[in-house]
Order: C-alpha cells, then structure tokens, then sequence
C-alpha cells in the first residue's frame, strides 16, 4: 500500500468531517502569492513600462522621427497616433518575450518555492491531497499571469490616451479601425496573448513539480520558450514550424484589422492548448508519484 493511500486512509479514520475541497482554499493561496515580494516587483515593472515608453518617444522625438533605411512599417511607427495606438505598440514589444517572464515566474515558482523552504511536505501533511495543491496553485498561477498580462495593455490605454489623446487605432499598413472597436479588440488581443503563454505556463509549472529550485524551473521554461523562437526563425523547417507555438505568438495582430481574421489565432489558440495540456497532465502525474522530502 503506497504512502498517499495509507495518509487517505488515516484522514477517513481520524476526520469524518473531512473534505479534500476545503483544503488551501484559493483565496488563501492568492493571498499568499500576493504577499510575495516577486509578484508586486514584477507587478511595479509592467506597469512602469507605458511610461518609460512615453519618455523615450518625448526624449527620441517620436518614433516618426528616426531615420535609416528600414522602410518596414510596424506598429512602433503609429505608437504616438492614439492611447490605442501606444497600447498595442506595448503589446507588440512586450508579447515576445517581457510577458514571458511573469507566465514563468508565478508558474515556476509556485511549487519549487515551497519545496526549497521545505514546506511543502507539511501543507501535504494539513491533509492537503497532492492534486488539490497542485489545483489550487495552478489557478492562482493563471490568475496571476492573466493579471500581469491585462495590467500592461491597461495602464499603456490609459496612459496613452493621457498622453496622446483617444481616436481611432491607426493601422500601419493603411485604414484605422473605430475607436468604439479597439477595446474589445485589444481584450481579443491579451485574450490570444495569454492562451499563446499556456505553453510557457506548461513547461514553468512541470518543471516546477520536478525541481526544489524556483530559479532552475523559471529559468528553463523562459529558455526553453526562447529556444522555440530560435527554430521557428529557422525558415529551412518549412510548413513545420507550424507545430511551434512560436509561431502563432504575433497571430493577435490579426485581431486588429478592419477585418477580423480568425484563422492564424485559431491554429495558434489549438497549438497551444495542446502543449499545455500535456505539460499540465505530466506535471500532475509526476507529482501523484513522487517522493517528497522537501
């Protein structure tokens, strides 16, 4: 009879009023990563993006004031148009790789954190059951990085508008789409951003259950999530890098279109979700097998 099943049935023995559900409530452990000095430092620098942007376009002169001899238009080039404008520009040089970083973090560090202040062991022995642990900090996890990813496009809104004035979102490529459409679409925007992230939030919460090192599982799902990018830039792997999430990652600019295109986030939203789960099922698999010492 294997530990966990013996713990079960000590729980049923010496607790008849015992209820799996009831254990480390959500709001305790949202609570708890509220607190932690990692979520309001990560929380301060989203949110000190817009305005640091907002300095350099007034230091630089605006970003239609560059020279060179690129003469590729992007969303940078429309940046001060409108407070529609500044938040997508936020949006596009932050979705590569900034907004990585607090997928892996709340993820990551959930559960290697309380195994390297060997606590874990004893929120399993409350009786917390292992997949209601691994549940609870899972959503609160999610939660955080849906948070930290809407936080972003929010204050750039607000501070742009500020900044720039409301109008329609100008278009680099010609047209403008409504001012009364572009916070719904931007929300579609952050909607695919955070879906396209489940990977990241996979590997983070994986590798996680796997390691007593908060560092070492944050560190290889933002490396590994890097990697990805690496081989879709591969152009010699053809129709394949169809199968990296990678590759759908910028596929909410389609949400920003006159004309709404589902197609490419579609394919990205299926990609991901795919990746996820399966991380998501190793991650409770290995956990329900493993011996915890810490």
């Amino acid at each position: 009879m294997s530990t966990a099943t013996k713990a079960r049935e000590t729980v049923r023995e010496v607790a008849p009023g015992y209820r799996a559900s009831r254990t480390l409530p959500l709001r305790v452990e949202a609570l708890r990563q509220w607190r932690r000095r990692r979520t309001l430092v990560m929380g301060g620098v989203l949110a000190a993006l817009p305005f640091i942007m907002i300095i350099a376009f007034a230091v630089g002169g605006g970003p239609d004031s560059r020279g060179g001899g690129n003469n590729r238009i992007t969303l940078i080039d429309t940046a001060t148009a409108s407070g529609a404008n500044f938040a997508a520009t936020c949006l596009f040089v932050s979705a590569g790789f900034l907004l990585v970083v607090p997928v892996a973090l709340f993820c990551g560090d959930t559960v290697a954190s309380e195994a390297s202040w060997s606590s874990l062991r004893y929120l399993l022995a409350s009786p917390v059951p292992r997949a209601r642990l691994l549940w609870s900090k899972l959503v609160v996890a999610l939660g955080f990085s849906l948070a930290a990813m809407v936080l972003l496009p929010v204050v750039a809104l607000a501070a742009g508008t500020v900044a720039y004035g409301w109008g329609p979102l100008k278009l680099p490529a010609g047209g403008a789409l409504a001012a009364a459409d572009t916070v719904p679409r931007l929300a579609l925007a952050v909607a695919f951003i955070f879906v396209s992230q489940l990977v990241t939030a996979g590997l983070a919460f994986w590798l996680s259950t796997r390691t007593d090192a908060p560092l070492g599982a944050v560190g290889g799902a933002v490396g590994l999530t890097i990697v990805g990018n690496v081989l879709d830039a591969v152009t010699a792997l053809g129709t394949w890098r169809e199968f990296l999430p990678a590759h759908w990652q910028f596929a909410w600019a389609d949400a920003l279109q006159p004309q709404l295109e589902w197609g490419g986030m579609i394919k990205g939203t299926v990609v991901s979700v795919s990746y996820a789960l399966v991380l998501f099922a190793l991650a409770f698999r290995g956990f329900s097998r493993k011996d915890i010492t810490s």
